[in-house]
């Protein structure tokens, strides 16, 4: 790889984890590229000088036991190139260094990767429908699990007169992450977010459709790039305008993934990010009496003594009690789940097997 190829690459993120792995591969053919695009079963790459329309090997396709098993936008991959075309072949997902996923808002019991290799994660949410801090606590544990850092966005400061105290509401009840006070329409509080957006870092913007996630993005490229659209009257609830996920680069070198809103926010192996977000509650369980303490009037409770006291928001420790019931419920479904993908992996393969295909040149 040439210094102005490697440059390149390290302005979309390039690390040394990712050159590891695709020199352990120990094929002078692959080459590295970055996921910028995916739709369906297409994707768009860079390399950091040019683009490629991209599909996925047989054996990749092969292999895949769930969806977080394909390419999703932030990956970077090893391919191979068809230059005379424009186009490539994915071979190999390499090492994700972070993955904010959820489950699958479908009926199949699954991951779905919303972006990978992101540095940091906006969770935005905005004045105008009311800023739900409820729903913000469980972007965080998303956000933790990852492994990217949280920044939290408040977008429209510009519809409420009372700003000011949504804000100082929400710093108190989520303590110890950083918040931004917004008006995208307007291009304030743009600097505020790229100050959390170095060049060469990606970001990934979150939230519910109608927040302005679109609009955020526009404003911080400079060009009306995202689709956006008005929320409804009734509800303030946004209309889905983003319908799928694309990394772009900013002006400013920082990277970002626009993402569809969620309408549905379900946890998945989120156990290090429930602990993470809820830190203030573990460690005040820590001081109660008894071990075994379910917080719910036992003698001795240091929970209820902090509620009484106003240090403790009973609706935080309401929603730290749902997530870890939730979790619970996953972790019995999602072991279900496994045997079940497993038994249908097996049969695919003795069904490939009696039809003569076994390992053919179709799944390499």
């Amino acid at each position: 790889m040439t210094a102005s190829a490697e440059t390149a690459l390290r302005a979309f993120g390039w690390h040394a984890s990712f050159a590891a792995h695709l020199a352990a591969l120990a094929d002078p053919s692959l080459e590295p590229a970055r996921v910028i695009i995916r739709q369906k079963n297409r994707y768009t790459l860079t390399d950091g000088e040019r683009e490629w329309d991209a599909e996925i090997s047989g054996r990749i396709h092969y292999a895949a036991r769930t969806a977080g098993d394909y390419p999703a936008v932030g990956d970077w991959v090893a391919i191979r190139k068809r230059p005379a075309e424009g186009t490539a072949t994915i071979h190999t997902i390499l090492t994700r260094r972070s993955c904010f996923t959820r489950r699958n808002p479908g009926e199949r019991e699954e991951e779905q990767i919303v972006a990978a290799n992101i540095d940091v994660v906006f969770l935005v949410d905005a004045f105008d429908a009311g800023v739900n801090v409820r729903r913000l606590e469980r972007y965080l544990v998303l956000a933790s699990q990852g492994g990217a850092r949280p920044v939290i966005v408040l977008n429209k400061a510009d519809l409420d007169p009372d700003a000011d105290e949504v804000v100082d509401e929400v710093r108190v009840t989520i303590p110890g992450i950083p918040v931004v006070v917004t008006s995208a329409k307007k291009r304030s509080g743009l600097a505020a977010i790229l100050e959390h957006l170095p060049a060469g870092e990606t970001a990934a913007l979150l939230g519910p459709s109608g927040a302005g996630k679109s609009t955020i993005a526009n404003a911080l490229l400079g060009e009306e790039r995202f689709v956006t659209g008005d929320v409804r009257e009734g509800d303030r609830r946004g209309r889905h305008t983003t319908s799928h996920r694309e990394l772009v680069q900013l002006p400013s070198g920082g990277l970002l993934i626009d993402t569809p809103g969620m309408r549905e926010i379900q946890l998945w192996d989120a156990d290090e990010g429930v602990e993470e977000t809820f830190e203030d509650i573990e460690e005040l369980a820590l001081q109660c009496r008894f071990t075994d303490c379910r917080h719910a009037g036992e003698p001795g409770c240091a929970i209820a003594a902090a509620i009484e006291r106003g240090e403790l928001d009973p609706g935080r420790l309401a929603n730290f009690e749902k997530m870890l019931r939730e979790r619970a419920y996953q972790e019995r479904r999602t072991d279900k789940a496994a045997q079940l993908r497993e038994k249908e992996r097996w049969k695919k393969i003795m069904k490939d097997f009696k039809k003569g295909k076994g390992q053919s040149d179709k799944y390499k």
